[in-house]
């Protein structure tokens, strides 16, 4: 069933980010496609959040994916907080009710469902590289399912050790010879277009020690990490998997609508053909 033109009872959702990506716009739309909904999916950008986010309720907006430098920010803009957005102080999906505007954080809640859907289990001891946002949003998921053990590796001195401390986990500067079973990526490093993107943030030991490696960026979805893991035989988890979560996560708030894995995995493969 095709999408309905384009018309004055459309609903739409939009992103605000500092730099927007088409990744949730062809995410989105493709689906409002393939379901045939009448909606409409926009990615923007803005120097107001306060303004923007008063523009969500004010024009009926349905939904906003909230990305960098946003996050924290929007909790003290909308009337209720979930606990999955509660739980890491940071928001990165807002649903307008009639003007009641309910903030989530469906990275969270996407990594959580990885965790279960992978079979990890909360012996485990997790080895985290990074200290932003989304090391919070994993760090956290983690923590909340019962890993105990864990150690946050970050080079700032000031959020590593607050991280380190808010999870129970231990922190250190630099990898030098920890090891985990479980090792996460939740930095730029072998992003698409970053400076490091032919690197890896764990040398090939820690990989090989390793059980799982999980790497949270999504494009690409093979990054030196994740190749790194196959090549060694190891469980790995890409970023494609958690972004595809998450936006689907999202479309099911904005829309009452939940895909099936097919079309989520079909709509995070025309998501990243760019």
């Amino acid at each position: 069933m095709p999408r309905p033109p384009l018309n004055k009872d459309t609903t739409m959702c939009i992103s605000l980010a500092a730099h927007p990506s088409n990744i949730g716009t062809r995410f989105h739309n493709y689906l409002y496609e393939e379901l045939g909904l009448d909606f409409l999916y926009k990615a923007f950008t803005t120097n107001d959040i306060a303004a923007a986010i008063a523009g969500v309720r004010a024009l009926g907006i349905r939904g906003a994916s909230v990305s960098m430098p946003f996050k924290q920010d929007v909790l003290d803009l909308v009337d209720q907080v979930e606990p999955s957005a509660r739980a890491i102080n940071a928001v990165n999906t807002v649903v307008n009710d009639g003007g009641v505007l309910t903030a989530s954080n469906t990275d969270y809640l996407a990594v959580q469902q990885l965790i279960d859907a992978h079979g990890l289990a909360p012996d485990a001891t997790v080895l985290l590289h990074g200290s932003g946002g989304m090391a919070s949003a994993v760090g956290t998921a983690f923590r909340d399912k019962g890993f105990q053990n864990g150690v946050v590796i970050a080079r700032n001195p000031e959020a590593g050790p607050a991280l380190a401390e808010r999870l129970g986990y231990r922190w250190r500067p630099h990898v030098g010879g920890a090891t985990g079973s479980i090792i996460v990526n939740a930095t730029p490093v072998g992003m698409a277009g970053a400076a490091d993107e032919g690197s890896s943030p764990f040398e090939a030991s820690v990989v090989e020690a390793a059980d799982t490696v999980f790497d949270v960026v999504a494009v690409p979805s093979e990054t030196p990490l994740i190749a790194s893991g196959r090549a060694a035989g190891k469980r790995v988890i890409t970023g494609a998997e958690v972004i595809a979560l998450q936006a689907a996560e999202q479309f099911e708030r904005y829309t009452g609508v939940r895909p099936s894995e097919e079309q989520v995995a079909a709509a995070a493969a025309f998501s990243r053909a760019q």
